[in-house]
């Protein structure tokens, strides 16, 4: 039996007779968003209703367009409030990671690909470390015959695309089996429009910024961008960033509500972008992800730490850790 057919019955049989919410990590991005949604139609298929919610903002164009265009109907957790009793299923992210609001209801089910990092005991786990989150749905799809609408066929194949940069990260056979299925189903008009619609005239100054305060120690990148901006956008930046050809780390960090958000991007062998953002934020925030790319926080107390000229520490923390990471013959 395929995997993603008992992995769904088993999923059904735990949300059963439930009212089912499905959150999204903070500040979602179109993996997170198209997960979402691909697993909301899914359990419709099975006459299980379930509510989209998320924390913090969804400020991307390019994302609004997504939800817009593909008519994904998503709340913000403030709007629509859960109770205690909703049986939550979180997705692209785990409970208690630094990008996960606590809500009310109970946590029973997740669905990631990134690091297995929580502590929590879920009833149900689906963790597979794909390209993209979007791909387990798809492997439900595919696994267990049942078709799929071509709204949500175009959310899915949106989402991983973006989150393996055009399938040049972390692409597994899987995220190709995906791709297959998805590109024969999805709106190609519309995939067109969402790709070329990613950079807004406003971002150029979130470009400018990193432009105007790069700096390079030997092969690690670092940026601060000294205002907020959607994390889509310092994603977009921190990639940005590893485009130079003398750079293999890139450190972004945007100013957020009285603290920092990072994007870091990594394409050593020798130093997880998860690791050294975990390594250098402990003590003043939390951080996490993949190889290749992570993404961490320091909320207002942890700025406090670094006094009142942030930029130095923050470096110093990260060539530390760098330190620490890397093998002694290197």
């Amino acid at each position: 039996m395929k995997e993603s057919v008992g992995k769904l019955k088993a999923l059904l049989s735990v949300l059963k007779g439930r009212n089912v919410v499905i959150q999204t990590h903070n500040f979602p991005d179109p993996d997170a968003i198209g997960t979402a949604f691909g697993l909301q139609n899914l359990l419709k298929h099975f006459g299980i209703e379930a509510v989209l919610v998320y924390c913090g903002k969804i400020d991307k164009l390019s994302t609004k367009l997504m939800i817009d265009e593909l008519g994904i109907e998503i709340f913000n957790a403030v709007e629509r409030q859960t109770c205690d009793s909703d049986y939550i299923i979180t997705v692209d992210g785990q409970k208690n990671n630094a990008n996960f609001t606590d809500i009310p209801g109970t946590e029973i089910a997740c669905i990631d690909h990134h690091p297995w990092t929580t502590e929590y005991h879920y009833e149900f786990v689906d963790h597979r470390m794909f390209g993209a989150c979007a791909t387990i749905i798809v492997d439900y799809y595919l696994d267990n015959d049942i078709e799929i609408p071509v709204n949500v066929a175009t959310a899915l194949l949106y989402a991983i695309k973006v989150d393996t940069n055009n399938f040049c990260r972390r692409v597994t056979e899987d995220d190709i089996r995906a791709f297959s299925a998805l590109n024969r189903i999805s709106d190609g008009k519309l995939m067109t429009k969402l790709v070329s619609n990613e950079l807004e005239l406003t971002d150029l100054r979130a470009y400018g910024a990193a432009i105007q305060n790069i700096v390079v120690y030997d092969i690690i990148g670092f940026v601060h961008i000294p205002f907020d901006c959607p994390d889509g956008l310092v994603a977009m930046v921190s990639d940005f960033i590893m485009s130079l050809d003398s750079v293999q780390l890139a450190i972004v960090y945007a100013d957020r509500d009285g603290g920092y958000k990072f994007s870091v991007r990594s394409e050593m062998d020798e130093i997880s972008a998860g690791e050294i953002t975990k390594l250098a934020l402990e003590g003043i925030g939390d951080g996490g992800g993949h190889a290749e790319m992570a993404g961490g926080m320091i909320p207002p107390s942890g700025k406090q730490e670094l006094g009142h000229h942030v930029d130095a520490p923050i470096r110093e923390r990260f060539l530390n850790a760098y330190k620490k990471l890397l093998p002694e013959d290197c």
